[in-house]
């Protein structure tokens, strides 16, 4: 009866003073977002829900897309990161389950004959009327198990936290084939576009070489002068040079998706005809809560944010006692035909240890604030992302809209330019405009028609953007 109460007595001390826990703040996520990003508009169908493969309707980008997501190194590297996560789950788990062993062992012993041991095996005789042999050997084997019990789920905690890790790194992983499914996208855009614009520029030259031949003519004539020759024909070389610009931005931009794609430089398969009337294609909002479903960074805080707030129950549980069970069973004997009798030979232990910590704990509190600290932290990360994904899918929504107003406004520019062109070639071969008008005209619209193709390759861009910024690209 004494030794029960002396039992409860020490576990109560042991309780009571892991009481002694110092007080800590937690903080939640004050971010809400709206019902929706337009007033007028509830639609609840969301592109993001889209398969990238469904969305982008070119087959050389699905493609390089596909080809990028077997290939590109960083997305392999990631790969091995979520697999080491998914290594801890399993390590986590074995740590509150009981571990049992083998073991076997053999030794020799030799006592000095004038001590406790010696003089009893000197005066002992064993089963075959012999003396115990000198030196004394001893052989054994047997299982042994040792198990800590999770009394305060600190352990099964621990492995919640690690799952919830590794469903992060999961989404890490989703986050970067957004990112990869919309930077092969957007370079393949500005692909095609620099090709757009070199043609335009190769079409632009032609033009100028015929005006430069009339030029000549008028001058062999006396209608103009040698100065309009020259002018002419530096407006000609100037185009020219600028072919080799975009050449080279051209092969920078291919290598570029080379680089995603994770192959050596080569020509980039693609359809650039006709880009000027490739129009963006339409996409879907849906409801800024659908974000915290679809989009991969929005979860991976999420859970990062779960995770940090077990870890503070963790920690917490670090002030309680433990309770550790140890056991074992086999047989020991110093005569290998003696080590198999049973029960003779026979030997088991059980033992239970309580233990918790009394003085000098300021790691235990520092892990403990460390996890406090670490929760607010993730508490901020959360509503930053948050608040990040919900501003870009309303800076691409105002972009979308404003690029196609500016859109129209240049294609009626460009039109208008087309027309001012014949016009001043009329008029200077009249005589009722200076060269320099048509000069000046060509030069304009050789700018317009580059600054309209701009314009639809940072609408095909938004596009993607969006998509990306919705949460699209990784299933």
């Amino acid at each position: 009866m004494n030794k029960a109460k002396f039992i409860l007595g020490v576990v109560a001390l042991l309780i009571l003073h892991s009481c002694g826990i110092p007080k800590i703040s937690t903080k939640e996520s004050e971010v809400t977002l709206p019902e929706n990003y337009v007033t007028s508009s509830k639609d609840t169908l969301s592109s993001s829900e889209l398969k990238w493969k469904d969305f982008f309707d070119d087959e050389n980008l699905n493609a390089l897309i596909e080809e990028t997501l077997k290939n590109n190194q960083e997305l392999n590297i990631l790969m091995q990161k979520v697999a080491i996560a998914q290594n801890e789950i399993q390590a986590r788990k074995g740590e509150y389950l009981p571990s049992v062993g083998f073991g076997a062992g053999a030794d020799v012993d030799k006592v000095g004959e004038f001590t406790r041991n010696g003089a009893v095996e000197k005066n002992l005789e064993i089963k075959d009327g012999k003396e115990f042999p000198e030196p004394l050997p001893n052989y054994q084997f047997g299982l042994y198990s040792t198990w800590e019990v999770d009394i305060w789920k600190k352990l099964r905690n621990a492995k919640k936290v690690a799952y919830m890790e590794y469903m992060a790194s999961q989404e890490g992983r989703n986050l970067l084939i957004t990112n990869l499914v919309a930077e092969v996208a957007n370079s393949y855009y500005e692909l095609i576009a620099l090709d757009s614009q070199l043609s335009n520029l190769e079409q632009n030259i032609e033009i100028q070489k015929n005006a430069l031949e009339i030029v000549k003519l008028l001058k062999e004539s006396a209608r103009t002068t040698s100065l309009a020759v020259k002018r002419f024909e530096a407006e000609v070389q100037k185009n020219q040079s600028e072919i080799y610009n975009l050449k080279q931005e051209i092969v920078e931009t291919e290598n570029k998706i080379n680089f995603l794609v994770g192959r050596l430089p080569q020509p980039v398969i693609r359809n650039s005809a006709n880009f000027i009337e490739m129009r963006p294609k339409m996409v879907n909002v849906g409801l800024p809560s659908q974000l915290l479903e679809n989009r991969p960074d929005v979860r991976k805080a999420q859970l990062e944010l779960d995770a940090a707030k077990l870890n503070i129950k963790v920690a917490k549980a670090n002030f309680y006692p433990s309770l550790g069970l140890k056991a074992g069973i086999g047989f020991e004997a110093f005569k290998p035909d003696f080590l198999l009798e049973s029960p003779a030979s026979l030997l088991y232990n059980i033992a239970g240890e309580l233990s918790a910590p009394l003085v000098n704990r300021n790691a235990i509190k520092a892990h403990y604030k460390n996890a406090s600290a670490k929760q607010i932290q993730s508490a901020y990360d959360y509503e930053q992302t948050l608040l990040n994904a919900y501003i870009e899918v309303v800076n691409q929504l105002s972009k979308i809209d404003n690029l196609e107003k500016n859109y129209d406004l240049k294609n009626k520019q460009v039109a208008s330019l087309d027309e001012s062109v014949e016009i001043s070639n009329l008029l200077f071969q009249s005589a009722r405009a200076d060269y320099m008008e048509v000069l000046l005209t060509q030069r304009d619209v050789l700018e317009a028609k580059m600054a309209l193709i701009e314009t639809r390759k940072d609408q095909k861009i938004a596009m993607v953007n969006l998509y990306r910024a919705l949460g699209g690209g990784w299933n």
